[in-house]
């Protein structure tokens, strides 16, 4: 058997595992190390050093600490409820106001955090029992908060941008610059359609009582207070890193100390919930550490198989157009987003289709984009659906399948702004280039 032939085998072992449930980073390293010593022998050992070291020398994985610190700190504070609170009463009288409420929430908390499983909880949390009691429809309600959950898979400081970077060689400050419009592009699709729906059909979200509604003064002051100083580290923090002042290392630091700062501030954070945001920091941090010095080190010995060149040749030599070999790749990238996580994706699949990429003349940064946006289909697309199971557990009252009724409109409009950037992309590549 020819070691092309090996590494293919390797890669079909490693996702029977992975549909199985065994758990990826030691399936990844099982499989690396056999095939490897089996194919390669002590080389296999070597490159297993090599990788591990220099996943933990990379600065730039340095930055996910941070940026997940920075995230559980203001779940554990209680001030993104705060900014829920004052963007609901000040969208009190339009029509959808909670779905409004629920997609800006998300938006601005996944410019701090890229947790989706965080975010979909604590959005659950915190608008699901207010829409149950507005009489807003379940599948819209449900659609809205694991869609605009999963906005912190793409806009920065996404922690799989953050890895993808170094999977890809592109600087993560690159896809950063890349994701901002993509992410908001979507977050406004989201609301213009749940407007539309509402202004149509007011069933589906009425405004809110004037019982529940307050004077605007004490409305702007909630934000002033409550809002303004939690947007605005957000905002700085995401700023320096796009204008190049500092690293996301760097940045991520400075913004986690802030937002710390913040919950002391205002008396919001207490021992069992900083030890809390500590401790998941630290299991998070590790997982994704782990997967990403396993996925290197599968991806060196398939590489070395020279597997991953043998199927860009084979793909090369249909002699398709680079966007028919776009859309190729993409769609199969949507398909696996269905049974699997992005991790496996971005470290695996990602990596065998570079080759194709470069050949191709494909911009590196504008292909990431795509990607990223895809893959926000891994927490929204069934059988997995894991954004699904977070809202399920938070708000038992609603059925499986009016959650997944609502995602799947929710998904449509992930499809629609993946194809506006796949077919202008000006969209992910302008703001880059203005920072370069």
């Amino acid at each position: 058997m020819s070691p092309e032939i090996i590494g293919l085998v390797a890669l079909a072992i490693l996702f029977v595992a992975i549909f199985i449930g065994f758990p990826i980073a030691f399936t990844l390293v099982a499989i690396a190390l056999g095939v490897g010593q089996f194919a390669l022998g002590d080389v296999a050992i070597h490159l297993m050093t090599l990788q591990v070291f220099s996943v933990m020398r990379d600065p730039t994985l340095a930055s996910v600490p941070f940026f997940l610190f920075m995230g559980y700190l203001l779940e554990e504070s209680g001030l993104i409820q705060r900014l829920f609170r004052g963007v609901q009463l000040l969208l009190a009288g339009v029509n959808g106001s909670l779905y409004l409420a629920v997609i800006i929430t998300a938006t601005i908390f996944a410019a701090a955090t890229g947790i989706v499983g965080s975010s979909v909880t604590l959005l659950g949390v915190m608008a699901a029992p207010a829409m149950m009691k507005s009489g807003y429809d379940v599948r819209m309600s449900a659609g809205a908060i694991t869609a605009g959950g999963t906005l912190g898979i793409l806009i920065p400081p996404s922690v799989m941008l953050i890895v993808m970077g170094p999977v890809v060689g592109v600087p993560a400050t690159d896809l950063f610059a890349a994701a901002v419009f993509p992410g908001l592009l979507l977050s406004g699709l989201y609301i213009a359609y749940t407007l539309v729906r509402s202004y149509w059909n007011p069933k589906l979200g009425p405004a809110l009582p004037m019982s529940e509604r307050r004077p605007m003064p004490e409305v702007l002051r909630e934000l002033t207070i409550g809002a303004v100083p939690v947007v605005l580290v957000i905002l700085a923090t995401l700023g320096v890193i796009l204008a190049g002042i500092a690293t996301p290392t760097d940045a991520g630091a400075v913004g986690a100390f802030a937002t710390l700062l913040l919950t002391l501030a205002y008396r919001k954070m207490s021992w069992a919930g900083f030890r809390r945001s500590m401790m998941s920091t630290v299991e998070v941090s590790c997982m994704i550490l782990l997967l990403v010095a396993a996925s290197n080190y599968f991806g060196s010995i398939f590489s070395r198989l020279g597997s991953a060149d043998w199927i860009a040749n084979l793909l090369l030599g249909l002699e398709f157009s680079p966007t028919v070999m776009l859309l190729l790749m993409l769609a199969l990238i949507f398909v696996l987003g269905w049974p699997l996580e992005w991790v496996p994706i971005v470290l695996v699949v990602v990596p065998i289709f570079l080759p194709i990429v470069n050949k191709l003349g494909i911009d590196l940064v504008w292909f990431c984009t795509l990607v990223a946006v895809c893959l926000q289909t891994a927490w929204m697309s069934p059988p997995v659906a894991l954004s699904a199971y977070f809202l399920k557990g938070v708000v038992p009252q609603w059925e499986l399948g009016d959650i997944y009724a609502g995602m799947m409109q929710f998904m449509v409009l992930q499809v629609i702004g993946l194809l506006l950037v796949l077919f202008f992309p000006s969209i992910a590549l302008w703001l880059p280039g203005v920072l370069r």
